[in-house]
């Protein structure tokens, strides 16, 4: 009689286990939510690009771990060569100059389940707002903005 009662609880401490997980915010895979994308895009992020990004990176329960907003000075780094997590190489990809994305990163694409101690534990899913502020040194074009004020 016993093992059944212990399967019971093993199944409810299981399913306890999903719950928290799914409550927590935790995610499978990447997820990408574009919040801003400029009028014109004449300048996308594509592989082996350098590209300039401002972030600020976030546990699932909200505590920021990193944020380049604050400092004043974004990153800058060659996108899609694994200079930075692979959630970041693949989150950007095909992003405007000045396009504002937020990308939750599942932990197989972020740190795994090292984890980069003490900030961020292991198998910790991130969430990053990103703004691509340049790519290969150009940042959105003004004399876009230009052409499209003269145009009205």
């Amino acid at each position: 009689m016993a093992k059944p009662q212990l399967l019971l609880v093993v199944a409810a401490a299981g399913l306890l286990l999903v719950a928290s997980a799914k409550k927590s915010g935790d995610v499978t895979e990447l997820q990408i939510g574009v919040k801003h994308k400029p009028e014109s895009c004449s300048i996308l992020a594509h592989k082996g690009d350098r590209v300039k990004v401002h972030y600020r990176g976030k546990l699932t329960d909200g505590t920021v771990f990193d944020s380049s907003f604050e400092r004043g000075d974004p990153i800058e780094f060659e996108l899609g060569t694994g200079q930075v997590i692979k959630g970041w190489d693949q989150g950007l990809l095909g992003m405007c100059v000045g396009e504002k994305r937020k990308l939750k990163i599942p932990s197989k694409l972020g740190y795994g389940a090292q984890g980069s101690p003490p900030t961020i534990p292991g198998g910790a899913t991130l969430i990053f707002d990103t703004e691509l502020v340049a790519v290969n040194g150009k940042p959105a074009s003004k004399s876009d903005e230009d052409d499209d004020d003269s145009e009205l």
